[in-house]
């Protein structure tokens, strides 16, 4: 039997126990897919593993070599182990984001000028978005609790920059499972219809940052296509004997 897992604290909230243990039964694969619920990083011994939060950066420094991609965005959130001991680490989130960003921006349809999108939170996630947005030529502000980490800061969300970002995407862990009654601090009360929300957590299906969304008459997205898009793409990886991201 192969052993793959998901490393990372807290994991709650997360499916992929469940959809891999599903996918290994639904193509008859003796394999066998487990959360590892580490406070403190540690790697166990497996084919290979996802990474989530708070270690897709943390987790590089004991990684082998690194994938372009994954160089490039500065997070890993899948490793592949080689017979060898060797461990690759990918960012497989580029792909989801990919998948979903392009055809989120409210202004795709021509119909609208180009504005901006407002990136909330700077970690590992985040910086795949970023990835994903400068691939797309689309503008785009962090915004963080900190003034060294962010280009903005919670409190610099003036009415004016919601309107001028017209697509806003939660990179933070607020609002995930089990603390489902927060949200990111910023102000609901000017999200029009014109706006675009999109939440990477998809633990709940509607958290409290897409539900003010959707009351202001923005479209929502979650997280869960982008999360089977990752799994995908993580499951490739492990597959083959080598090879790049995007092959």
């Amino acid at each position: 039997m192969k052993h793959y897992g998901l490393i990372g604290h807290p994991l709650g909230h997360s499916f992929s126990k469940d959809y891999f243990t599903e996918k290994f039964r639904r193509e008859g694969l003796d394999c066998e897919y487990e959360n590892y619920d580490l406070p403190s990083l540690r790697i166990p011994k497996l084919c290979g593993f996802n990474v989530t939060i708070p270690y897709k950066e943390s987790i590089i420094p004991y990684l082998d070599e690194l994938d372009p991609v994954a160089a490039e965005v500065g997070a890993v959130n899948t490793v592949k182990v080689l017979d060898d001991g060797r461990m690759i680490g990918y960012n497989t989130d580029v792909i989801g984001l990919n998948a979903i960003i392009p055809r989120a921006l409210p202004w795709a349809d021509g119909k609208m000028p180009l504005r901006g999108a407002l990136v909330l939170g700077t970690g590992g996630a985040s910086k795949a978005v970023q990835y994903i947005l400068r691939k797309n030529n689309i503008p785009y502000k962090t915004v963080s609790r900190s003034k060294e980490k962010g280009d903005l800061t919670y409190q610099d969300l003036t009415p004016e920059v919601i309107q001028s970002h017209l697509l806003i995407i939660n990179a933070t862990p607020v609002g995930m499972t089990p603390i489902i009654n927060e949200a990111p601090n910023i102000p609901y009360e000017v999200i029009t219809s014109q706006h675009t929300l999109f939440d990477l957590i998809y633990n709940p299906e509607e958290t409290i940052f897409l539900k003010h969304g959707r009351e202001h008459g923005a479209t929502t997205i979650n997280g869960l296509a982008m999360l089977h898009a990752q799994a995908e793409a993580s499951w490739r990886i492990w597959r083959r004997a080598e090879g790049t991201l995007f092959q």
